[in-house]
């Protein structure tokens, strides 16, 4: 016979089908997207978009609306790991919610954000 307790039946595993969820069961981002890589929100987003967005969606475009964000910042702010952030900034980019951020012109070859984002690269070939 069972042995039904009084206590809730919260499985250990939620935060883990919480992810899955938001990824759609993928664990592949269907673009390269490395630690520095930079984001930031679409300029003109009609406001019919914005609405349509999940909460950590609208959380990445809230975070991205203002000045661009790293990959490695996006996960640590959203608290989700940075395989789940890749996958989510990848829909995002896909659907034109979100644009890589450029270095600025400006940037001189010492940058060391520029420095590693060029190093990353080289490694990934």
């Amino acid at each position: 016979m069972a042995d039904f307790t009084d206590e809730p039946w919260l499985a250990e595993d939620t935060a883990q089908l919480r992810l899955y969820a938001l990824t759609g069961g993928r664990t592949r981002p269907a673009r390269a997207l490395g630690l520095v890589s930079r984001v930031r929100a679409a300029p003109g987003l009609a406001p019919s978009t914005v609405d349509r967005l999940g909460p950590e969606s609208a959380q990445v475009l809230e975070l991205c609306g203002r000045e661009p964000r790293s990959v490695a910042e996006i996960a640590g702010r959203l608290g989700v790991p940075v395989q789940v952030t890749k996958i989510l900034l990848s829909d995002l980019l896909d659907s034109h919610v979100l644009v890589p951020a450029l270095p600025p012109r400006e940037a001189d070859g010492s940058d060391p954000l520029l420095l590693e984002a060029a190093l990353e690269g080289l490694r990934s070939l």
